[in-house]
């Protein structure tokens, strides 16, 4: 199967969308594809997604990565627009057009929480089917009211209240994190841990103990709220947020090659 080629999908509302799909033929096909959800200002070409894009090319799978508007190599002027509403439609239309089902979405921080409501949506519809199973990375549910607003000091709730932005410094060195109030306000729109989620298909979460943004008793909450016959909860004594090295990765590819679908 050959490398995917770059394209573009044009959205509705004007953003435009870098996409990279392989599918190999039919007679080579070896389970269900993947479709890879990004964390908050991170990019498709990032360690776990390109590590996740080969294994698929290796292993005879169906892969989809993108990124999100204002992300990566999709339009980088949109980031501050951009809402869960927004990120979310964008995953939708991405899933419906380059991720025929039914595929393993595999969701990191943020992407977590856009992967269950991307199941919630599809759902709605009728189409849970089209997702086979879900590996959620340290999921970040809920995360512009648990883990942004609600922890925020009283000078930065101010802040994003009278300038209707703070810039959150980064320790990943890509930059500082705009926090608009538009994204506070618009999360509260799809928030998923108080009202629970029932889930058909099976669910991995995997949670680094040492995870300095997002707590591994934030992924055991979410862990709790989800209700199912299929998912699993697994701390990583020592792991960090993006449980990206070698043995994480590894780790990673094992809980999706034994997803029992």
């Amino acid at each position: 199967m050959k490398k995917p080629d770059l394209e573009y999908l044009d959205m509705a509302t004007g953003e435009r969308i870098a996409v990279l799909a392989t599918d190999p033929d039919t007679n080579q096909r070896h389970g269900p594809g993947l479709f890879w959800l990004g964390g908050f200002k991170s990019s498709m070409g990032g360690t776990k997604a390109s590590a996740l894009s080969a294994w698929a090319r290796e292993s005879g799978r169906a892969c989809c990565r993108f990124d999100y508007s204002g992300n990566g190599m999709s339009d980088q002027d949109a980031f501050e627009d951009a809402t869960i509403t927004k990120w979310l439609a964008q995953a939708q239309e991405v899933f419906e057009k380059y991720a025929p089902g039914p595929r393993i979405v595999v969701g990191s921080s943020m992407g977590g929480w856009l992967a269950l409501l991307l199941y919630r949506a599809l759902s709605k519809r009728g189409c849970a089917n089209q997702i086979a199973g879900m590996v959620l990375i340290a999921p970040a549910a809920d995360m512009t009211t648990h883990l942004m607003w609600d922890v925020f000091p009283k000078p930065i709730r101010a802040e994003i209240e009278t300038k209707g932005v703070w810039h959150r410094p980064s320790d990943y060195g890509d930059g500082d994190y705009p926090i608009t109030l538009n994204l506070i306000e618009d999360g509260r729109e799809h928030l998923i841990l108080e009202g629970g989620l029932d889930v058909v298909c099976p669910v991995r979460i995997l949670h680094g103990d040492a995870d300095p943004d997002v707590p591994w008793q934030h992924g055991e909450r979410l862990f709790q709220a989800l209700h199912g016959d299929d998912i699993t909860f697994t701390l990583i004594k020592n792991g960090d947020h993006r449980l990206s090295s070698t043995e994480d990765i590894s780790r990673l590819i094992q809980t999706i090659a034994t997803l029992p679908v």
